[in-house]
């Protein structure tokens, strides 16, 4: 009779699980394209075969708001379960969304997903504004809806950023000037007192992003995310060869913008058509050369410092 072996157990234990995990993972249709891997099927299926990555830019579907190949809604509670799992630590996670009005109400299913994120271990980083230009009309006794949420969730404080400097400072060429008010009511001088105020400064946590701009790129898809939006997370939580995700991978937004700003990229979508136009939209990203580093964007006049 052999000697019992716990640590021998416990290592083949592991390789038959890990073993199961890549004939399952095998059996969803992958494409790859460069350094960027498609599936093609649902996420929750998906996610818990991966390995870890180093970010997430997504934009799940916002209930009942756009019909998605007749594929049924969610509240994705389970998916932001995974993800939190599988995020490395300093891993950041940009979840875009925004909520459907039901009966007179906002839902309240983004505030639901945020606090899950947190439930699940996740910080609650940020919390940031997309301010679209374009809008639909509202009921008669509301604004006109022109914004959606970008929840920034790391597991522990994030790794890197790279906070994009493109908001002109009022004002530039005068030297800083001020106070800061303490808890107990008092004031001190603000740190940097007399240094020189730059021509831009640090963006705020409300980006205006042009959400009719590249439409063409969207290839039928009814609720595309901006390209802005997923280059500039892209740009601002990861390095250059991070591993980047998008669970919900649409028309290849995410995708295609890693492709040009040299991140390795794993996306899945669950609808066929959409798939294949992803697919399309990366290789036709790869085709492209890049002669030149990207460019910033164009600093915005501001109204305040």
């Amino acid at each position: 009779m052999t000697d019992y072996d716990p640590a021998e157990n416990a290592r083949k234990s592991y390789d038959v699980a890990i073993d199961a995990m890549r004939e399952k993972l095998a059996s969803f249709k992958c494409v790859q394209i460069g350094d960027a891997t498609l599936y093609l099927g649902d996420c929750r299926e998906i996610l818990p075969l991966l390995p870890k990555v180093n970010a997430v830019v997504t934009s799940p579907p916002y209930g009942e708001i756009r019909e998605y190949g007749g594929h049924a809604s969610s509240d994705w509670l389970d998916v932001i379960s995974s993800i939190a799992k599988g995020l490395q630590v300093g891993g950041v996670c940009v979840w875009n969304v925004n909520d459907q009005v039901i009966n007179g109400s906002k839902s309240g299913v983004s505030f639901r997903q945020c606090l899950h994120a947190k439930e699940c271990g996740l910080r609650i980083h940020d919390v940031m504004i997309y301010c679209k230009s374009g809008t639909t009309f509202p009921d008669r006794n509301r604004y006109l809806p022109a914004h959606e949420y970008m929840f920034v969730w790391s597991n522990g404080a994030p790794a890197h950023f790279n906070g994009i400097r493109d908001r002109v400072n009022k004002w530039r060429g005068t030297t800083l000037h001020g106070t800061d008010r303490l808890p107990d009511g008092s004031t001190r001088p603000i740190h940097g007192l007399g240094s020189d105020v730059p021509d831009t400064g640090l963006r705020r946590s409300w980006w205006e992003i042009n959400n009719t701009a590249g439409r063409g790129d969207a290839r039928g898809h009814p609720a595309p995310m901006p390209y802005a939006m997923a280059h500039d997370h892209i740009v601002t939580w990861t390095n250059a060869n991070a591993l980047v995700l998008d669970p919900f991978m649409g028309s290849g937004t995410t995708g295609a913008a890693c492709v040009k700003l040299g991140r390795k990229f794993i996306g899945i979508e669950i609808e066929p058509e959409y798939f294949n136009k992803a697919c399309n939209r990366i290789d036709e990203a790869y085709c492209q050369p890049r002669l030149f580093k990207d460019e910033p964007p164009k600093p915005k006049q501001e109204a305040l410092l």
